[in-house]
């Protein structure tokens, strides 16, 4: 349709819907429920690492920026857990239509990384369940840890069993408070199969699944693949881009802003709204650090003694269609955090415009 067509065609939509006010409701509806099965756009703490936005800040990015909801990794963020500053944050996000998604982090006191500055996980869960509830959060988002973890004494299962004994022990607070546990593929720690494993043995009412496709490129899985795998257990995602390339020692991934890597967000978008509706995708994207997965070295397969080469087929895949990127460098004179601040925040507003314009992703329109 030429330019001219396409005019007369908006004037006579335009006359019709003053002439007919019918008309005008019946497409008004229709917009509206277009809107409504859209997947709500979000931002995770973390994608701003180098700015450290407290809670608020990020609450204000989010309304800036026309966001649909906000995600918050742990419980750093916030300035303070007392009752009346929760519910003040909780006011602002939803006078602005914003939805508030927590996590807690790890809850395996045995992982490299779990930290105890809210006490032992135990405590830190009765303290998530707290905040999670004023503030309105769905989920109580939680994982293990990272790769290292594999390579402990008895590998990731002790852990594994750690934190389903524990999350079972808070059955009643997820009954009574209807948030349920929202448990991460992170860093590497887990495969879609052991993340399934661990949902059905804690149980299904109490526990699903908080997907992060680029947390499976780590643990050498097809992101897409793992996505089918977990896809109905899913309460809470998030969303970046990765390359990844073949090395001489296996393979090095980079993730990006969406739209400039290897993963199919059409595939991924239509499966989240068909089988997760409601759930946002929260960008978390996280750039310049090229990280090596080593799986033609016999130590490397220490951390994965159940793994069957069968069981990398898709990953292997994906490692032959790639190839290396450039790291993104501070110019010479520059203040590094400037630069990570400018650089981390343009490649979230990329990846935020990708999504919207690409594959319908956000209720609001950006500002």
């Amino acid at each position: 349709m030429n330019r001219r067509a396409f005019t007369k065609m908006a004037g006579l939509g335009a006359m019709a819907m003053h002439s007919f006010p019918a008309v005008s409701s019946a497409m008004n509806s229709m917009h509206e429920q277009e809107k409504e099965s859209r997947i709500p756009l979000g931002i995770c703490n973390h994608t701003l690492r180098a700015l450290r936005p407290t809670a608020r800040e990020l609450i204000e990015f989010a309304i800036e920026h026309s966001l649909d909801s906000v995600q918050f990794n742990t419980l750093k963020p916030f300035e303070s857990l007392e009752y009346e500053h929760l519910e003040s944050l909780r006011e602002l996000a939803m006078t602005n239509d914003i939805s508030i998604y927590v996590g807690v982090g790890s809850i395996s006191e045995q992982s490299v990384r779990f930290s105890d500055d809210f006490g032992d996980a135990a405590t830190l869960l009765t303290e998530g369940f707290r905040v999670a509830k004023t503030l309105g959060s769905p989920v109580l988002g939680v994982r293990i840890g990272v790769l290292e973890d594999r390579y402990t004494n008895g590998g990731i299962e002790p852990n594994m069993e750690e934190v389903m004994r524990l999350m079972r022990s808070f059955e009643k607070d997820v009954m009574d408070s209807g948030i349920k546990f929202a448990f991460e593929n992170h860093a590497g720690d887990m495969r879609s199969e052991e993340l399934l494993e661990l949902i059905e043995r804690t149980g299904k009412e109490i526990c699903g699944a908080f997907f992060d496709p680029g947390n499976a490129i780590y643990a050498m899985e097809d992101p897409l693949s793992a996505l089918e795998s977990v896809g109905p257990h899913i309460l809470c995602c998030q969303a970046r881009d990765v390359v990844i390339w073949p090395t001489e020692t296996g393979a090095t991934f980079q993730w990006t802003a969406v739209g400039e890597g290897m993963m199919d967000f059409g595939f991924y978008t239509r499966y989240l709204g068909e089988h997760c509706p409601g759930v946002p995708i929260h960008l978390e994207t996280i750039s310049n650090s090229p990280r090596e997965i080593p799986y033609l070295t016999r130590g490397y397969w220490e951390g994965w003694p159940e793994l069957e080469a069968s069981g990398i087929i898709d990953f292997l895949k994906l490692v032959r269609k790639g190839h290396p990127i450039d790291v993104a460098r501070a110019p010479e004179g520059t203040d590094r955090k400037v630069f990570d601040i400018e650089n981390q925040t343009n490649e979230f507003l990329r990846s935020a415009a990708c999504l919207r314009s690409e594959f319908g992703v956000g209720i609001k329109e950006p500002a």
